[in-house]
């Protein structure tokens, strides 16, 4: 079976290649990779993507939400505050929480408008 989205001779722009390669290796790559692993779970995209829609919610609002019990809401939250994506305050018995900055934000919204644009190959 060919495939056509596969190069069928060795041809390497040297010069591409460098400056690419010192652009990658003078970054924290991991630390991308791990924010892009915690949204790849479908219940913290969703909370996410909910915290996206307001300015914060509560853990209870959260839970409720994604369907999720307050525990397993708590848990996730905890993730994503963790690797820097969301933030919390808490006022008396109620905990309060946000996305880190407007760059998370748009993150966020940008993976969905994009998702409504893609096709994807089966």
């Amino acid at each position: 079976m060919k495939h056509d989205d596969v190069c069928e001779v060795t041809c390497v722009d040297g010069v591409k290649v460098k400056r690419v390669r010192e652009v990658i290796n003078s970054t924290n790559t991991l630390a991308v990779s791990q924010i892009f692993k915690a949204l790849s779970d479908d219940t913290r995209i969703k909370i996410a993507l909910a915290l996206s829609e307001e300015d914060e919610l509560c853990v209870c609002d959260v839970a409720n939400i994604v369907g999720a019990t307050t525990a397993t809401a708590s848990h996730h939250l905890r993730l994503l505050r963790s690797l820097g994506l969301a933030k919390y305050r808490k006022e008396g018995k109620l905990v309060y929480y946000s996305l880190d900055d407007e760059h998370v934000r748009q993150l966020i919204q940008i993976a969905f408008a994009h998702q409504l644009e893609v096709k994807v190959d089966e």
